[in-house]
């Protein structure tokens, strides 16, 4: 099921003259064939291009046998394009140049922009301002261009031997290095992988991967992107194409490096200094359902599977092989990479049994044992019988390569079925670098089958597609409604953090529960409060500049009775006093001691460039300990945030072990998702931080209790 994509809150600057131009320039042509000029005009001739070429050279009249001009200035007005195959000195005044000429766009090679330091940064100033105030495009710097394969308009110096123009829906590539683009075409070509267009961005003075990827969405004849970006410089137009991509049924893979980038300082919480970029930006693309991929392995081999089924069911995979070694290990990489291996319904177990001799268990994993050697069409009965179960979302079969006659049998009687499947199944032929037929690579080339020489690099390839299909299914089942925004607990304090008392009184208008409690502005009427209250009580000093109150003796607890309480006021303003005798105090806060339970941390942060995500991890010492936290898109459902509580490392402290009860995840998942409907309801607010939640187990009067709180707003 489609679901429309929200307006685009930024217009990505349309493409089509650019990937598609009718006229074309070569500024810097040259008669030497090795030139970076001669390898363009070589590519376009090669390719067959049908449009006006023109030809800018100081040097020659002529190349090729066609006229060439000696400057821009006698260029025709009003060309789609221009490629600068000329050094970084002439570029700015070039782009000039063009623009007197209202030519559309230009393609610049040159590097010495803002990868190298802070003089190439002005130069980029002014070639993006130039730009801007001609409304002329510009891709690059410091790119390798672009080749739009199903247009046959090769504008890259890279020279690359002539094709026919490709007509099979295919890949689209965009990538910010011209190596890596170059690298992806050559790869999946390779596979047998069909592409459209390749398209190399630099600098992105002016063309992003934003704009590449809108013009992607739209093509028809592209059906998978496949992108790798070191820095997304429009996130929320990034993520609202990925969301338009996901409603044209188009998946877009992504290899973004950063994971191991020191993030930016921590601003306020446990939550801040756990959020960093990269996890955020990860977040929430994957709520888009952005196939996040670690590895060029990875993203090559999940372009090459989604290219034949570009929306894959939910679930997880059936691994088929003749060999329990194998089975074996597919198990243990399987939980290693966190891929379910579900158990078969019983249905399908009983027609296995049928087709299997009676020393096979039908399971999965499932050892077919050595059936198929002498009947290797059973192979892919048994193969299209796993992936008609409800619960398999998609198949791995892995066998040997095998002598030349095994080869023969398994291309006309095993690799045939391949093509019936209906849900991603991929082949793994064993055996490593042992050669393969060329009539069995052409039948495994016919039927589309995505082709391995690993288990391992499939299953986690696999286990990629099965988070997408999960994706998928979690983005519909998304918070579509929104709750209205509580007005902030008070004016906003200079350092935009609220005193404790402030955010759980906003908090428990939220509706999450807190403490039975007050601010005390004296010890008598600490006293009331506590008596109200009941003893034992909490005792926390208040101020917006004081966070984190542990830290100056700030925090009193188990005070049993009025003279432990009118002690221990004297005893706390002396801490505040001996480490921060600037610090005025609103007061402090008294509270009724809560019982003891499994401390978690619920938080939420919004990122600058990225937008919120809300936290839910271990809390108290264990945060620091362990940082075993989940990050979650503000609008996920509650279904789903209990499905996350569950990937925690200490879920099964969550369920309860050696006899302790489970907590209630059900009430944990509500106050997560109360948080994100306020982050995204409030773009005021930018942190909250609950540390600890003390969770208690289902039943009780009330299952989460807010011990802390930390609001921070703008």
């Amino acid at each position: 099921m489609s679901v429309a994509a929200p307006p685009l809150p930024f217009a990505a600057r349309p493409l089509d003259r650019v990937l598609r131009p009718r006229s074309v320039a070569i500024v810097g042509a040259s008669a030497d064939p090795r030139s970076f000029g001669g390898f363009v005009q070589g590519n376009l001739e090669r390719f067959g291009y049908e449009g006006e070429l023109h030809l800018v050279s100081r040097s020659s009249s002529e190349i090729n046998g066609r006229a060439c001009v000696k400057t821009v200035a006698e260029l025709p007005e009003g060309l789609d394009l221009a490629v600068l195959a000329i050094p970084e000195a002439g570029v700015l005044d070039t782009v000039q140049a063009l623009a007197a000429r209202r030519c559309h766009a230009a393609v610049l090679f040159a590097s010495g922009y803002a990868e190298a330091g802070e003089e190439g940064q002005a130069r980029q100033r002014l070639l993006a301002e130039a730009a801007q105030a001609a409304g002329m495009l510009l891709v690059g710097p410091n790119c390798m261009g672009f080749s739009n394969l199903a247009a046959a308009v090769p504008l890259t110096f890279e020279p690359l031997a002539a094709r026919a123009r490709e007509t099979r829906p295919g890949v689209g590539i965009v990538a910010q290095s011209g190596f890596m683009a170059a690298n992806l075409r050559d790869a999946l070509l390779g596979r047998g992988v069909p592409v459209t267009t390749v398209f190399s961005t630099g600098n992105e003075v002016s063309v992003g991967i934003e704009d590449v990827l809108a013009a992607y969405i739209d093509d028809p004849q592209t059906r998978v992107i496949t992108a790798y970006a070191e820095q997304i410089r429009r996130p929320q137009l990034f993520l609202q194409l990925a969301a338009r991509a996901r409603a044209a049924n188009k998946p877009l893979v992504l290899l973004m490096p950063g994971r191991s980038a020191r993030a930016r300082e921590a601003a306020q919480s446990h939550t801040g200094a756990l959020a960093g970029d990269h996890a955020t930006a990860m977040t929430l693309l994957q709520r888009e359902a952005v196939v996040t991929v670690q590895s060029l392995d990875e993203l090559l081999d999940s372009t090459a599977i989604l290219l034949r089924h570009p929306r894959p069911p939910a679930g997880g995979a059936a691994f088929m092989t003749g060999s329990g070694a194998m089975k074996n290990l597919a198990l243990d990489f399987a939980d290693t990479l966190g891929l379910d291996l579900p158990a078969l319904a019983p249905a399908t177990a009983e027609r296995l049994h049928a087709m299997l001799p009676d020393y096979a268990v039908a399971e999965n994993p499932l050892d077919y044992t050595t059936i198929g050697v002498r009947n290797p069409g059973i192979v892919g009965e048994l193969m299209l019988t796993l992936l008609q179960d409800e619960g398999i979302g998609s198949l791995v079969l892995a066998i040997p390569v095998g002598p030349s006659v095994a080869q023969r049998d398994k291309a006309e009687h095993i690799v045939p079925a391949f093509a019936l499947a209906t849900k991603p199944a991929v082949l793994v032929l064993t055996g490593d670098s042992s050669p393969v037929e060329p009539f069995f690579l052409e039948a495994i080339e016919r039927s589309g089958v995505p082709l391995f020489r690993s288990a391992d690099r499939a299953l986690r390839a696999l286990q990629r597609v099965a988070a997408y299909g999960e994706a998928l299914a979690r983005a519909e089942r998304a918070s579509a409604g929104k709750a209205p925004a509580l007005p902030l607990p008070g004016v906003v304090p200079p350092n935009g953090i609220f005193a404790e008392y402030q955010g759980k009184a906003w908090l428990a208008a939220a509706g999450l529960a807190v403490p039975r409690g007050g601010l005390a502005r004296s010890a008598d009427e600490a006293v009331r409060l506590a008596a109200g209250i009941g003893w034992p009580v909490v005792l926390k000093a208040q101020a917006s500049e004081l966070p984190h109150k542990s830290d100056v003796g700030g925090v009193l607890v188990g005070l049993a009775d009025e003279a432990a309480l009118r002690a221990g006021w004297e005893r706390l303003h002396a801490n505040v006093r001996e480490h921060r005798p600037e610090l005025e105090l609103d007061g402090a806060l008294v509270e009724a001691m809560g019982p003891r339970g499994l401390e978690l941390v619920v938080g939420a942060r919004r990122d600058a460039d990225w937008g919120p995500v809300v936290l839910v991890g271990l809390g108290g010492i264990w945060i620091e300990a362990l940082h075993d936290v989940r990050l979650i898109p503000v609008d996920l459902a509650e279904e789903d945030i209990v499905v996350e509580l569950g990937r925690l490392k200490a879920a099964a402290v969550l369920r309860g072990v050696r006899g302790a009860a489970g907590v209630d995840l059900g009430a944990i998942a509500r106050v997560v998702a109360q948080v994100g409907a306020q982050m995204r309801a409030n773009p005021r607010l930018t942190e909250i931080d609950i540390n600890p939640l003390v969770a208690y187990p289902a039943g009780s009067a009330e299952p989460v209790l807010a011990l802390d709180a930390l609001v921070v707003a703008h």
